[in-house]
């Protein structure tokens, strides 16, 4: 249960949400515990991160709305290499199984992370495999 879902509506109200409001639950299958727990995990390896939410099913609207921004960053080709890569081996073929406010949320954060952290597109895909918030009962191994 939660207040998430993969509506424009949703996606366009977040930049205006209540600085304590908070995107909750998955938004397209029910959540799986032994899977959640898989999540946060491995989400804590990143726990020094502070733009990596450690749960991937309760954020900080604020912190979504500053990740959605970060979406419209450019990238060096370079960079874009790195990007390409995350999309093309992440589980979900990109951030999320479908281009809502998730998609623009890890997009921005992947965007980030490899413009200021260097990181790779083999850490992204990981990162976003960690913090697939779609619900179901893949693993992340």
């Amino acid at each position: 249960n939660g207040n998430s879902n993969c509506s424009r509506q949703f996606m366009a109200a977040i930049p205006s949400m209540p600085a304590e409001a908070r995107l909750q639950g998955s938004c397209c299958s029910p959540m799986d515990s032994h899977r959640y727990g898989e999540q946060v995990g491995g989400l804590k390896a990143f726990v020094e991160i502070e733009f990596i939410p450690p749960d991937p099913y309760d954020i900080p609207a604020p912190l979504a709305a500053r990740l959605m921004e970060f979406y419209r960053l450019d990238l060096t080709p370079a960079q874009q290499t790195a990007y390409d890569y995350a999309m093309q081996h992440s589980n979900e073929g990109g951030p999320c199984c479908c281009k809502c406010w998730r998609w623009s949320v890890y997009g921005g954060l992947a965007k980030h992370l490899i413009r200021e952290r260097g990181f790779s597109g083999e850490e992204i895909a990981r990162i976003w495999d960690l913090s697939d918030g779609c619900g179901g009962t893949s693993h992340a191994h």
